[in-house]
C-alpha cells in the first residue's frame, strides 16, 4: 500500500484503533513500515493481555464459519476492543524504541543470513559444501520465491517444534491450492507469526498435537507461511487476520477465486480447533463429494471420448486401409489389363505382319512359278532331240514333261519349282540306277551330257 490513506485505514481495521490522529503517529515513528508497525502494536497489546491469561482453555473461542462462495475471498473474524486511547499515548514511546531496535536487529540478522548464503552459495559453487559420501547437501535447483518461502518457513518450524506437524507443502499459496482441488480436500492454512507470545505455546501445544495433526493430514492440504515473509504477509492482508495465532481453513472456488469457510484467530487448544475443524469438514463434505463425483463423471467421460475416439481412429486407418487395397487391386488389375492389351496388340500386329509377309512370300512364290513356267517354254512334241522325264514327289504324287536334249538340269529343277507341288525351298534331283545326284554342280549340264536322254526317272529327296 503507497497511499496513507489506505495505510491507515488498514492500521485502525487491524488493531482496532480508532483514532486517526495515533495511528498516524505511530506509521510515521515506524516509517509507514505497516507490517513492521502492526508487529510492534499487536506484540505490545499481547503481552498486557497475556499476563492475565495461563491456559489456552480460559480464553474464548474466536471463529468464524463461514459457507462456500464464489464471490472471491471473504474473511471474517472478531477482533478485540481496543486499548485506551492514554495508554497507546504512554507506550507509543516504548514501542517506538521497542521498533527500532527491532527494525536495527532484523536489518544486522538479514546482512548475516545475506553473507551466510552467499558464502553457502561459494562453497557449493566449488564444491567445498558437501554433505555425506560427497553428496550436495542442497542442491542448485531453481524455485520460486514463494516456494522458497514455503521451504524456509517448514524448516524453521521444524527447528523450532519438532517434526510432529501438520504436513505443510512447501510450495506457494496458489500452487497448495491446487493440489488441495485436485486431491478434493479443503486446504488447511497457518499463518504464523514469530514475534506474538503466544505463538510458541499454541506451535507446541496445539499445532503438534499428534491427534490434531493425524485428523489434518488426513483429511486437508496444508499450508503455513510466516508473515514476516512475503506471501505470508500477503495472505494475512488477503484473509484480513486480525488475532494470531491464525489459522483457517479455504477452498478453490470458480474464476481463481477461493472462498474462505473456516477462520479461527487467537490460542485455541487442540480440541477447540480440532472441533472447529471437524465441523467445517462436515459441512464442506458434500462439496467435495459432489467435486469428486463430477471430476470422475468427468474423467470418465473423457476416457470415453478417448475410447471412442481410438475406435473411430481405428475404423478409419482400417477403412484407409481396405481403400487402399482396393486402389491397389484395382490398379494392379488395370495395369495387367493394359499388359494384356498391350500383348494382344502386338500378337495381333505379329499376325498381321507374318500374314502380310506369308502374303508377300506367296505372292512372290506364285510369281517366281509363273516366271519359271514361261521360262521352259512350250512343251516340245516326241522326236529324236526330246527327252521324256518323269518326276515323283515325297509325296507319292508323279508328275511327267517332254524337254529337249539340249535342256539342262536348272530347266528340270525350274519345272518342279513352277509346280508348286512342294512346300520347301531346298531339294534335290536324284536317279536311282545308278543312284545319281542332279546337285548345283550339274545344273549347267543338258540332259543329254548328263546322261538322261532319251528318258529319265527322277525323285525329289528334300534337304535337311
Amino acid at each position: 500500500m503507497s497511499d496513507v490513506a489506505d495505510k491507515i485505514a488498514y492500521f485502525q481495521a487491524i488493531t482496532g484503533v480508532e483514532d486517526t490522529d495515533l495511528c498516524t503517529e505511530i506509521l510515521a515513528a515506524h516509517g509507514w513500515d505497516l507490517e513492521l508497525a502492526i508487529s510492534t502494536f499487536t506484540s505490545s497489546n499481547s503481552s498486557e493481555n497475556h499476563h492475565s491469561a495461563t491456559d489456552y482453555a480460559s480464553e474464548p473461542t474466536t471463529s468464524t464459519n463461514l459457507q462456500p462462495a464464489e464471490t472471491g475471498l471473504v474473511a471474517g473474524g472478531t477482533a478485540g476492543q481496543p486499548p485506551g486511547l492514554a495508554w497507546k499515548i504512554i507506550t507509543l514511546p516504548f514501542s517506538i524504541i521497542s521498533g527500532s531496535l527491532g527494525l536495527i536487529s532484523g536489518a544486522l540478522g538479514f546482512g548475516v543470513w545475506a553473507a551466510g548464503g552467499v558464502l553457502s552459495y561459494s562453497l557449493r559453487m566449488i564444491g567445498l559444501n558437501s554433505g555425506r559420501n560427497g553428496e550436495s547437501t542442497s542442491p542448485l535447483v531453481s524455485v520460486s520465491a514463494s516456494a522458497s518461502e514455503a521451504m524456509n518457513f517448514v524448516n524453521i518450524f521444524d527447528r523450532d517444534f519438532g517434526s510432529i506437524r501438520p504436513n505443510f507443502i512447501a510450495e506457494g499459496f496458489m500452487d497448495a491450492l491446487q493440489r488441495s482441488r485436485h486431491e478434493f480436500k479443503l486446504l488447511f492454512v497457518y499463518l504464523h507469526s514469530p514475534e506474538h507470545p503466544d505463538t510458541p505455546m499454541f506451535c507446541e501445544r496445539t499445532l503438534c498435537n499428534e491427534a490434531l495433526v493425524a485428523f489434518i493430514n488426513e483429511n486437508f492440504v496444508s499450508w503455513g507461511g510466516s508473515i514476516r515473509a512475503s506471501e505470508g504477509f500477503k495472505m494475512s492482508n488477503s484473509l484480513k487476520a486480525s488475532r494470531f495465532p491464525f489459522c483457517a481453513v479455504v477452498m478453490a472456488a470458480t474464476n481463481q477465486r477461493i472462498a474462505l469457510l473456516q477462520q479461527v484467530e487467537g490460542p485455541k487448544s487442540p480440541e477447540e480447533l480440532l472441533t472447529a475443524l471437524q465441523r467445517v469438514l462436515e459441512e464442506s463434505a458434500p462439496v467435495l463429494v459432489s467435486a469428486r463425483l463430477e471430476a470422475e463423471e468427468r474423467r470418465t467421460n473423457i476416457r470415453l471420448r478417448e475410447e471412442q475416439d481410438a475406435a473411430y481412429r481405428a475404423a478409419l486407418e482400417a477403412d484407409q486401409a481396405r481403400e487402399r487395397q482396393r486402389k491397389e487391386e484395382q490398379e494392379r488389375q488395370e495395369r495387367e489389363a493394359a499388359e494384356a492389351e498391350r500383348k494382344r496388340k502386338e500378337e495381333e500386329e505379329a499376325r498381321e505382319r507374318a500374314a502380310h509377309e506369308a502374303a508377300e512370300r506367296k505372292a512372290a512364290l506364285a510369281k517366281m512359278r509363273e516366271e519359271k513356267l514361261l521360262s521352259l517354254g512350250p512343251e516340245p512334241d516326241k522326236g529324236p532331240d526330246v527327252t521324256q522325264v518323269l518326276v515323283r514327289f515325297p509325296t507319292g504324287e508323279r508328275k511327267e514333261r517332254r524337254f529337249r536334249c539340249t535342256t539342262t538340269i536348272q530347266s528340270l529343277y525350274d519345272y518342279v519349282d513352277s509346280l508348286g507341288c512342294l512346300e520347301v525351298e531346298r531339294y534335290s534331283l536324284v536317279s536311282n540306277f545308278p543312284r545319281t545326284v542332279y546337285g548345283s554342280e550339274k545344273l549347267a549340264l543338258s540332259l543329254k551330257d548328263a546322261g538322261l536322254h532319251p528318258q529319265a526317272s527322277l525323285f525329289v529327296e528334300l534337304n535337311s
